[in-house]
């Protein structure tokens, strides 16, 4: 595939590959280290590359690191598509397998979770590894999906009773359905002031709440189709349960829990993870939702040595 450099307003320069005729911006660094598999870092919903900037400059000493946009997000094409884990799961895959050309670990935060654990489980050809760090995605039993969660919780009150929970999350599904309301939805988490609330919430060490990172969510939900992505996303069926996945998963897991997150409860959430897949590696920090920019250091050291002791 052709690939042409990009202009970024990151220090780290980027490229994009071309996938179903649609460009898919990415970042490489480092170089190929033997029989030590390369690093794939996956974002959340509504963040970029640009997010894992602490994790890339940390890493590339030891490994040669990838950091890829989700189509749909950061500086990767936005086209009106129904976006769901298959599709990022055949995203992540061919990138794989025609950029990397070779078994990676997939590292994924929040959304990007779920969908490295759809390549995972589903193409265990192109996984060497899984690292999960606050991982979304429902089990069979419940339907948590923490990123719409977030958002709900912008325009309900979180906590209350059960039955005024039902009767708000139909309204709130019955609301994405209606354009005018899915516009004005939009206009109202894609201003600065309300990333830097939503971030607030979920970052534990709020010093870690830059002008940049804001910026850096901020600057794609401005870009032609992300309206469209945002409502694809939120309208889109649930994909394949975690637990069906995990049962599905032959390749080695490290959960790296930031135990503050208000999203997800990080200890509940764990025992499921271990019901399906006893044989997993975990860890929890002090931090929330996206313990890899909080704590970059120790998400960092605790990924390398894990993928050490896989050799």
């Amino acid at each position: 595939m052709q690939a042409t450099t990009a202009s970024s307003t990151t220090p780290i320069p980027g490229k994009y590959w071309q996938w179903r005729g649609h460009n898919v911006y990415y970042v490489r660094a480092g170089e190929k280290q033997g029989q030590r598999p390369p690093l794939l870092l996956v974002h959340g919903f509504g963040a970029s590359t640009d997010h894992w900037r602490k994790n890339i400059t940390g890493l590339c000493q030891d490994f040669e690191v990838f950091a890829i946009d989700l189509l749909g997000f950061g500086r990767s094409a936005k086209p009106k598509l129904q976006y769901s884990g298959d599709l990022w799961r055949d995203q992540l895959h061919d990138f794989i397998s025609e950029a990397i050309g070779q078994k990676a670990v997939l590292a994924g935060n929040s959304l990007g979770g779920y969908a490295s654990l759809c390549v995972a489980a589903q193409r265990p050809e192109s996984a060497a590894g899984l690292v999960l760090l606050n991982s979304a995605g429902p089990f069979s039993e419940s339907q948590p999906t923490p990123e719409p969660e977030a958002l709900q919780s912008q325009i309900q009150p979180p906590k209350q009773p059960s039955s005024l929970q039902n009767l708000l999350g139909d309204s709130v599904k019955w609301m994405f359905q209606q354009p005018l309301a899915q516009f004005l939805l939009f206009q109202y988490v894609r201003q600065r002031w309300v990333i830097r609330q939503t971030l607030e919430k979920v970052y534990l060490d709020k010093s870690a709440i830059t002008d940049q990172l804001v910026e850096e969510i901020y600057r794609p939900a401005y870009d032609p189709g992300a309206l469209d992505v945002f409502v694809s996303v939120f309208s889109t069926p649930q994909g394949e349960k975690v637990d069906t996945l995990l049962k599905e998963l032959t390749c080695p897991l490290l959960m790296l829990w930031g135990e503050a997150d208000p999203w997800i409860n990080a200890r509940e959430r764990s025992r499921k993870f271990r019901q399906y897949y006893p044989q997993l590696t975990e860890h929890f920090l002090a931090a929330g939702h996206c313990p890899h920019d909080e704590v970059p250091d120790k998400v960092n050291q605790l990924l390398r040595d894990w993928v050490f002791s896989l050799s």
